[in-house]
């Protein structure tokens, strides 16, 4: 029987949460990619933190942000070159009550799943 997963801490919701190309693009599929994903991304290439940085951030270990950036960036080169839509959701994720102004404080308590809208 596997682990229960780690709810994973995230400072605060992506703005948007579906792309994709302008005409629709070539396939009607969609990429699925969790919240704790664009968390990952947003952290690692956006913010500049280390991974390990990010790790302590989201609250897991290292080796699983390596898992969960590979996956992401796998998902965002798949949109990419095949004109797919990516659409953010879901995942076992604790948002952070500061939003964008993470102190970690406040991030201890309030523990949810986030199914999307």
């Amino acid at each position: 029987m596997p682990r229960p997963p780690r709810c994973r801490r995230v400072c605060s919701l992506p703005a948007a949460s579906v792309f994709g190309p302008v005409d629709g693009g070539q396939s009607a599929d969609a990429i699925i990619m969790g919240i704790d994903e664009y968390e990952v991304i947003r952290l690692i290439d956006w913010v500049g933190l280390t991974q390990e940085q990010c790790a302590a951030q989201i609250n897991v270990a290292r080796t699983t942000v390596t898992g969960i950036y590979d996956s992401a960036r796998r998902k965002l080169a798949d949109a990419l070159i095949h004109g797919k839509r990516l659409v953010i959701e879901g995942g076992h994720i604790q948002v952070c009550e500061r939003s964008g102004t993470c102190c970690h404080a406040c991030c201890h308590a309030g523990k949810k799943e986030y199914k999307g809208e």
